[in-house]
């Protein structure tokens, strides 16, 4: 199943599947065509282990409202998202570059890299969306130099003034995101808005500041307490 899947050629809604680029916990990523449009996209795919996983389809179905909803220069763009043979798909720009944990991308200025993410989280945090998940991993510096910042998949949407609950991936009380780089209070499965953002953000730019992570111990636990 999965090999017919990804297969070169596969067609899921008007895509065509060309090449694999990577895969992570939140879904895999391939090259494909457009092929109504004739334009090279990145599509991330829930992988078919995943495809009957409510939890994993619910992160999925965020990632595409929660990015979709952003028009910034510097957030992946998304084009398109959908269900072909009971598998999602997320329809993005293809960006060429390399994340910031990579060196060659670490030479690019720490006002150069952290600008253009303050400006982004500005406008995911004012259409009232939170990361939650802001990690080297998850921020790209293109080969012309754009910084993006990619991977909504554990966003959290936070309801108007007033409301009494957010919307969320997960329920409260579950810890969600990249340990090294939680706030407190995800670490503690508490409540989080757009300071946890912040947060992981300091740590970034400490780290690139310095080489040397703020919180990293040997093991998620004790970077965990570290940052309690």
């Amino acid at each position: 199943m999965a090999s017919a899947i990804v297969a070169p050629g596969t067609l899921l809604g008007r895509f065509r599947i060309e090449t694999k680029l990577g895969s992570g916990g939140m879904g895999e990523v391939y090259r494909a065509k457009d092929e109504k449009l004739r334009r090279s996209v990145a599509l991330k795919i829930l992988p078919w282990q995943f495809v009957n996983d409510p939890d994993r389809i619910a992160r999925f179905e965020r990632e595409a409202r929660a990015a979709s909803a952003l028009n910034h220069p510097n957030i992946v763009t998304i084009y398109d998202s959908g269900i072909t043979d009971s598998i999602p798909w997320i329809a993005m720009e293809l960006l060429q570059g390399e994340t910031i944990r990579s060196a060659r991308s670490r030479q690019q200025s720490l006002i150069g890299i952290a600008m253009p993410v303050v400006q982004a989280l500005i406008c995911a945090h004012d259409a009232g969306i939170v990361h939650r998940d802001l990690k080297p991993e998850n921020i790209m510096v293109t080969t012309d130099g754009l910084v993006k910042v990619l991977d909504f998949g554990i966003a959290k949407v936070m309801q108007a003034p007033g409301a009494s609950e957010t919307q969320s991936v997960t329920e409260a009380g579950h810890i969600v995101g990249t340990p090294a780089y939680m706030s407190p209070e995800q670490v503690g499965g508490r409540p989080t808005d757009h300071r946890a953002d912040q947060f992981s953000l300091g740590a970034i730019l400490y780290e690139l500041a310095t080489g040397v992570h703020p919180f990293q111990r040997d093991t998620a636990v004790q970077t965990m307490t570290a940052i309690l």
